[in-house]
């Protein structure tokens, strides 16, 4: 989803008939670390981040009826006059619309989901996913082909997004974004932000570029083919069919995957700049070099030893950072600006490595060459906070216990390392917890 809301799963329509079924959309929750399991929920609002695990939106969504609901709306009213938003608009929008019990349970469920790299990735550019993609490629290929001449953004980048955020259009998401963020918004955790993904969402209506009920999405208010959220969407989304509207929820793709490369376009995206690349380390690599704060030339690292997987030093893209997913165990990229730039749309280091994997692979290039520690399983929620107990608690403090592994428990991490003479990679693994238990 568009950093879209934080940051963590992007839909792509096949509208091919004859392929594989495509595999359900991807999209981790929005972390600030660079290391570490990945958190999934569905959309983007809370980022990433994103989603749990994997789960389709296609069931029915559950309501239930609350007098307190009823009571906020009334008030929520008032405030959207306020804002610009006319009563017809309002009574359209909110006809029909209820409490839905089921959007708060997956809202908090999210942090509980979690996934390490190489099965996120796994999944991201399955055979599957690349034989989709390569099949709505060349079913878009001219509309893809005009859209990466106007914004410089490659069809292969936005073809990918869109994969991961809807299967290419299978798995747009079928909630009522209304009642979504109404709910949300309601509920209060984060009930700012979601009330203004709700104003956004009305003048999105009150524009005319979607009727109230085809205003639909994931159950955080992600929207389209390549999962927007209002605000978004009203900063960055395009006309490019010509037809007056931005449509990114028909079964036509344009105007979502123009969207989306205007979105990463404004950006920076740098042109013949690719997101990153699989790099080799040397034996005596300094692991505390992995860090996104420090860049140098290719030439500049080629010195270092970290060298392309050809033997040479990687072609001067530009200055870049390592960055090691898996910590010492693993595959090692050596990462550009436009890493960040689809930062942007989510900022779950999985889901740029995602993207920018599958968009290599729908150019026709291998996969990745590393061994992922397949033996190692992302650590649950519950046994995150432990490890940051248990590191506190050993004299190296992770500056508070909430289960997220920032820069503090990954510095925490690298000093227990040290200590134990384990290489300093900062990655919290489950042999890592089991040293600390």
């Amino acid at each position: 989803m568009i950093k879209l809301v934080s940051k963590t799963a992007v839909l792509v329509a096949l509208g091919t008939s004859g392929m594989a079924s495509p595999e359900i959309s991807l999209r981790p929750a929005a972390r600030p670390v660079t290391q570490g399991p990945v958190v999934l929920a569905s959309v983007e609002a809370q980022r990433p981040t994103a989603r749990p695990a994997v789960v389709s939106q296609t069931q029915a969504t559950p309501v239930a009826a609350n007098p307190g609901f009823d009571a906020w709306t009334r008030g929520f009213r008032t405030r959207a006059r306020s804002q610009g938003i006319s009563d017809r608009t309002l009574k359209r929008a909110f006809k029909g619309i209820s409490y839905d019990a089921d959007v708060i349970r997956r809202d908090r469920n999210q942090s509980e989901f979690t996934k390490t790299i190489w099965e996120y990735l796994d999944s991201a550019a399955s055979d599957t996913r690349i034989k989709n993609g390569k099949s709505a490629l060349r079913e878009h290929r001219r509309t893809l082909e005009r859209i990466e001449a106007h914004y410089g953004v490659p069809k292969e980048v936005v073809a990918a997004v869109w994969g991961l955020e809807s299967a290419y259009g299978s798995y747009k998401g079928d909630n009522d974004v209304i009642q979504s963020l109404a709910t949300l918004a309601y509920d209060g955790r984060r009930g700012r932000f979601f009330e203004s993904q709700l104003i956004a969402a009305l003048k999105i209506l009150q524009a005319g570029d979607v009727a109230p009920r085809k205003m639909t999405g994931s159950w955080a208010g992600a929207m389209g083919h390549t999962q927007f959220i209002p605000t978004s969407y009203l900063a960055y989304a395009v006309d490019f069919t010509g037809d007056g509207k931005r449509d990114i929820w028909s079964d036509d793709p344009t105007d979502a995957l123009a969207s989306t490369a205007a979105y990463l376009a404004k950006f920076g995206w740098v042109k013949g700049q690719p997101w990153g690349v699989e790099v080799q380390l040397p034996r005596n690599f300094n692991f505390a070099l992995a860090s996104r704060k420090i860049q140098k030339s290719p030439a500049d690292w080629a010195k270092l030893g970290v060298k392309g997987l050809d033997g040479r030093s990687v072609p001067n893209y530009g200055s870049a950072s390592i960055l090691l997913p898996a910590g010492g165990q693993g595959a090692a990229f050596m990462i550009f600006k436009n890493f960040a730039v689809i930062e942007r749309y989510n900022t779950a280091d999985a889901y740029v490595i995602g993207v920018g994997h599958l968009s290599d692979r729908l150019k026709g290039a291998g996969p990745i060459q590393a061994k992922w520690p397949r033996s190692d399983r992302a650590l649950t929620f519950k046994e995150r906070k432990e490890m940051q107990r248990r590191l506190t608690r050993a004299g190296f403090s992770t500056q508070g216990v909430d289960g997220k592994i920032g820069p503090n428990t990954i510095a925490a991490v690298r000093a227990y390392q040290a200590s134990q003479g384990l290489t300093q990679d900062g990655y919290p693994s489950l042999s890592l917890l089991k040293s600390l238990r």
